[in-house]
């Protein structure tokens, strides 16, 4: 049947799509404000998304979902034992008590190239050429938008309020 009202449908509202706000992903396509993680609801943009069947997900709600579980990748250890070996004649000795560096990205490497700066937003590296500073903190251009809405923002547009950043 021909679809007489042109335009594409939107993989999340199935409304028409038009050219000027399509956001295209794996061959869907969406409204750029319908093109948002659906569990945390933050924008996606093609180096965020990840796709599960017909769903869309930024990469950390993804792998919460999908990822692999068990020991050793975030989701807890199953049980644990505090069993330290003294019935095998194991002796525990402790270790030195541990002491954090006063700087806190001591690599002269990191520092000559902003490598150790971690977005509030997606909590990736944040590097120079895609650097916003709003709120006192190092933003990505695609993450430096209203917590609330989404709009993107400026340095000289936002309020920011318990960590996030909002549009006035």
């Amino acid at each position: 049947m021909p679809n007489w009202g042109g335009g594409k449908k939107c993989g999340v509202c199935q409304k028409t799509v038009y050219f000027a706000e399509e956001v295209q992903c794996e061959g869907n396509s969406f409204h750029k404000s319908c093109f948002l993680c659906m569990v945390c609801k933050k924008n996606l943009d093609s180096t965020t998304v990840a796709v599960h069947g017909e769903e869309i997900y930024c990469k950390s709600c993804y792998g919460k979902k999908y990822g692999p579980k068990g020991y050793g990748y975030g989701q807890g250890a199953g049980t644990l034992s505090t069993d330290k070996g003294e019935s095998l004649g194991i002796k525990h000795e402790e270790a030195p008590g541990h002491r954090p560096t006063t700087n806190p990205n001591a690599s002269k490497f990191a520092q000559k190239i902003g490598g150790s700066e971690r977005c509030p937003r997606c909590s990736q590296a944040v590097y120079a050429a895609e650097k916003v500073i709003g709120a006192g903190k190092s933003w990505h251009k695609s993450c430096f938008r209203c917590a609330k809405c989404g709009k993107g923002l400026e340095s000289t547009t936002l309020a920011d309020k318990d960590g996030e950043i909002y549009c006035k």
